[in-house]
């Protein structure tokens, strides 16, 4: 095993060089990397919120408020299936948890039940709707608990998925965005101090349709009666300060956000105001040409997050699929609204659990106190192998040293996110693979003592300590995948570190040692060893 092999030169000449050639970015400093030639690796660490200071959120999905917007999805689709078996119906309404509705007709009620069967969709357990009634021709639609907890699971993660394009349409570096439990959410973002702009961006719904207006039934308030296929709405925002305005939509959209392809801030030419302008793809402007063509003169109202933003009339066709949405908008205002947009809608309200900010001076402080402890660690690890074996205590540090680089290399090329738990992490790899030259050496020394020659004992060292080594480090190996698998936040940047460790650990201090104690004994001839 000690042989001079050229492959085992070769993979440890270039692991070295691997590890110097992904770490050096982390050392230069903005300017000079700029300048790095491109053929060269860029990548850096990136430090986690408790290194580098950032904001902290946990979110909760308003499981309430996700199921009244299906439930009054099924109000709209019970609607339209009763309007086409022709039952005529009052008292729609979708509270308490269930859409219910009275039929005028008591001999048409087989024929509501038929017609109600077909609302909703199916789960992997069965119907999404569950449709009661009685002899007085009474409804109730419900949801099942199946279904409540299917929708609740896919708007976790579909609102996943959006809050990560929000946040790096702010610029924020490597956001950790997880589930946590059934219907939260928790987001760290490193490098953003201010929580506030995060909560804006990441929490507001940003649900935009354009919907008719329904002209014949004027809304006073909030509670306004309306025809069972309308829906009374507030204003976003009162102009002047007056008394809170409303309006009256139809329910069914006539186009949404959804068919946005893209939407930035601009300045309307007439007035020189802030606006929206968007645009549609190719089902959605056909729609929306469709819409304007029928409905000039008209008021279309467009709606974000169930306010009215405005409710301009339409004054002529708009079939080119672009148009710009008007409002009370700063050029703060319009751009994060344009912001929202294009990273689409949240399918759900999120509610703001807990809060936490960390500073950028805490987190310089940190990144000291990691430095200083990785430091300490290393020189008692240090000290300790090599006061214990001498100048094969000497190869061993230096395969730490080895081990060191190709760590950082590795966490580096895949941009791993750095954390005082990663840290801690990267404390203990260096403390297994002194473990293994341990069990090494004193493997050798017990052969030595049998009385075997320096060469073979140092040898069979190596052979005797192989399934130790083998089998402490695959026990190591699992538990970090467990931990990554299962684990969240600094548990996972923990277990990362740890794995990453644990592969070059076991190289360095079996493969890097191996050299150099055979490039020794090929120098020096040795007929004793110094550990013996």
């Amino acid at each position: 095993m000690l042989a001079l092999s050229r492959w085992k030169i070769i993979l440890v000449l270039g692991s070295l060089i691997f590890g110097i050639l992904f770490s050096l970015p982390n050392l230069l400093p903005d300017s000079v990397l700029a300048q790095w030639p491109g053929f060269l690796p860029h990548q850096r660490l990136n430090l986690g919120l408790d290194l580098q200071g950032g904001s902290s959120l946990l979110y909760e999905v308003d499981t309430a408020a996700l199921t009244q917007e299906r439930l009054n999805d099924l109000s709209a689709e019970a609607t339209q299936e009763l309007h086409d078996a022709q039952v005529t119906f009052h008292g729609l309404a979708s509270t308490g948890g269930a859409v219910t509705l009275t039929i005028d007709n008591k001999a048409q009620i087989d024929t509501a039940a038929s017609g109600l069967a077909k609302v909703g969709g199916t789960t992997t357990s069965g119907r999404e709707v569950l449709v009661a009634h009685d002899d007085a021709g009474n409804f109730r639609l419900t949801m099942t608990p199946t279904a409540v907890q299917q929708e609740t699971r896919n708007a976790v993660l579909q609102s996943i998925e959006i809050i990560r394009r929000r946040i790096d349409l702010l610029g924020t570096k490597e956001p950790d965005i997880r589930q946590q439990g059934t219907d939260r959410i928790a987001i760290e973002a490193p490098g953003e101090s201010d929580p506030q702009k995060l909560k804006d961006v990441v929490g507001q719904t940003a649900k935009l349709t354009f919907q008719l207006v329904d002209e014949s039934a004027p809304a006073t308030d909030a509670s306004t009666v309306v025809p069972p296929d309308d829906v009374v709405l507030p204003y976003q925002e009162t102009i002047g300060g007056g008394a809170p305005r409303f309006i009256t939509v139809k329910r069914r959209v006539a186009v949404d956000g959804g068919m946005l392809t893209h939407a930035q801030m601009g300045f309307n030419p007439q007035t020189n105001e802030p606006v929206v302008e968007f645009r549609l793809n190719g089902a959605g402007a056909r729609r929306f040409g469709d819409i304007t063509t029928q409905n000039v003169g008209h008021p279309f109202a467009i709606i974000l997050d169930n306010k009215v933003i405005s409710a301009p009339n339409i004054q002529s066709p708009i079939l080119g699929g672009q148009g710009e949405i008007t409002g009370n908008f700063t050029t703060d205002s319009a751009t994060q609204l344009s912001l929202l947009l294009n990273s689409g809608a949240l399918p759900a309200p999120l509610k703001v659990i807990q809060q936490n900010t960390v500073g950028a001076d805490l987190g310089a402080d940190a990144v000291r106190a990691g430095v200083i402890g990785l430091a300490i660690g290393a020189g008692l690890i240090f000290g300790f192998i090599i006061l214990a074996y001498g100048l094969f205590g000497v190869f061993a540090a230096m395969a730490l040293i080895v081990n060191l680089f190709m760590m950082f290399g590795a966490l580096s090329m895949t941009q791993a996110t750095l954390t005082l738990p990663g840290i801690a992490g990267l404390i203990l790899t260096m403390a297994v693979a002194v473990d293994a030259n341990v069990l090494i050496y004193e493997r050798m020394r017990d052969e030595a003592n049998s009385g075997r020659p320096a060469m073979a004992a140092a040898d069979h060292g190596y052979q005797r300590a192989m399934s130790s080594i083998f089998d402490a480090n695959v026990t190591t190996m699992i538990s970090a995948l467990i931990m990554f698998s299962f684990g969240v936040g600094p548990v996972k940047g923990f277990a990362w570190t740890l794995s990453i460790g644990v592969l070059t650990s076991v190289f360095s201090a079996i493969l890097v040692t191996q050299l150099l104690i055979g490039w020794w004994f090929r120098v020096t001839r040795a007929k004793t060893l110094p550990i013996a």
